[in-house]
């Protein structure tokens, strides 16, 4: 609401155009943050509920997917790469624990 009653204001004023574009881009790379986060969680919530249903094989075919997708989100800075090498350690050693 606030970035309505924003873009209202300013474009009534005809000043600061940019601060219009800015709203605009904040929005867009939000939603696509939004959606890349999510995507992260189901993909490592997959390979975990794998690993609690003792599914080694389809766990282990499921890494390299979920290990590439960790590792974007931190290139992306969804995550920070401390965090992503912690997911990645604590996957791999539930997985090691199973085999």
């Amino acid at each position: 609401m606030a970035a309505a009653a924003l873009s209202l204001d300013l474009q009534a004023n005809g000043k600061y155009y940019f601060i219009l574009k800015r709203v605009r881009q904040t929005k867009r790379k939000t939603h696509i943050n939004r959606l890349r986060k999510s995507r992260l969680r189901h993909q490592i919530r997959s390979v975990r509920r794998l690993i609690e249903q003792k599914e080694a094989s389809a766990a282990q075919a499921a890494l390299p997917a979920t290990f590439s997708l960790i590792d974007r989100s931190a290139k992306w800075g969804i995550i920070k790469k401390n965090t992503a090498a912690r997911y990645k350690s604590r996957i791999q050693a539930r997985l090691k624990a199973l085999a």
